[in-house]
């Protein structure tokens, strides 16, 4: 699958992220830790994206094993308005493009209180 297939479905994706979220009165705005994961094929691809991810200060990555392999789990405190988190989870599906990884996504808790 090119590049901006990738891209647009992942933005299909967020924005469904995006619409449970307001079913829960999120407000979009606030800022809020979100979580960004990624799938690595290895362990050391995933302390090399993390390291990449920490030395840049694009966010705090760590990475994690569990029953589906290796992962980079990146943490970003930000609002979710949707031209923001969309830009920053098209940037981690390029990340991921350019490092051979699979992009699964990003996840947060709804804030409601302001």
């Amino acid at each position: 699958m090119a590049v901006i297939e990738k891209l647009m479905e992942s933005a299909e994706a967020d924005i469904d992220v995006l619409h449970a979220l307001d079913r829960q009165g999120d407000k979009f705005s606030i800022a809020r830790p979100v979580d960004f994961l990624l799938r690595a094929e290895s362990r050391d691809k995933a302390v090399l994206v993390a390291g990449f991810i920490n030395d840049y200060q694009f966010g705090t990555a760590s990475t994690n094993e569990d029953e589906n392999g290796h992962s980079i789990q990146v943490i970003i405190n930000m609002p979710v308005e949707q031209n923001v988190i969309l830009s920053v989870s098209g940037f981690m599906q390029c990340i991921a493009e350019i490092y051979g990884l699979e992009y699964d996504g990003w996840g947060c808790s709804a804030q409601t209180h302001t």
